[in-house]
């Protein structure tokens, strides 16, 4: 089990808390991400509207 205090000293979770304190590293992250779900959605749509032969 990791304790609280194991997180805090993992350097990559160190890192992150540091990062998201920045705007455009966050801005960029939710950027990121919806365009991920926009394509994921497109692709859903067109796989829904092939016929099948």
């Amino acid at each position: 089990m990791i304790s609280k205090t194991n997180a805090v000293e993992n350097p990559k979770i160190r890192e992150l808390r540091e990062k998201i304190k920045d705007e455009r590293y966050v801005q960029g992250a939710i950027q990121r991400i919806a365009l991920v779900l926009s394509n994921r959605l497109i692709e859903v749509r067109e796989n829904v509207n092939e016929r099948p032969y």
